[in-house]
């Protein structure tokens, strides 16, 4: 089953390459809002696209900020710049994605993504 997604313009093409290559749906934050758009605008588009919004904006892993039941998902990738994680982090993702493939998993919930775990928040 595939997943879909709201890439965040943060988002380096390598994590959303991965993602595409696993079979899920990907939509770039560019294709349907102006790069610069705020955080609220595009958690918003996340809902009304019906998709997961994957970030690596700290802001979004906030739970105060943005309570994970109030959204359809949120996936914080942990990347604290260093782009040489990336395959580690993103084989993490996949098996979890593989593992629970319906989209109202995610619902409710905040995947924070690191290389050695992820973390789910509700």
């Amino acid at each position: 089953m595939s997943l879909r997604f709201l890439s965040d313009q943060c988002v380096p093409a390598e994590i959303t390459d991965i993602l595409r290559r696993h079979g899920h749906h990907v939509t770039l934050l560019r294709e349907v809002l102006p790069i610069r758009s705020l955080d609220p605008v595009v958690i918003a588009k996340a809902r009304e696209l019906d998709a997961i919004l994957l970030s690596l904006n700290g802001d979004f892993a906030d739970i105060v900020a943005y309570p994970p039941a109030n959204y359809l998902g949120i996936v914080a990738i942990q990347l604290h710049n260093h782009p040489e994680i990336i395959p580690s982090l993103m084989a993490r993702l996949a098996g979890l994605l593989a593992g629970h493939p319906a989209q109202e998993f995610y619902q409710g919930k905040l995947l924070l993504v690191e290389v050695h775990r992820v973390r789910i928040r509700q």
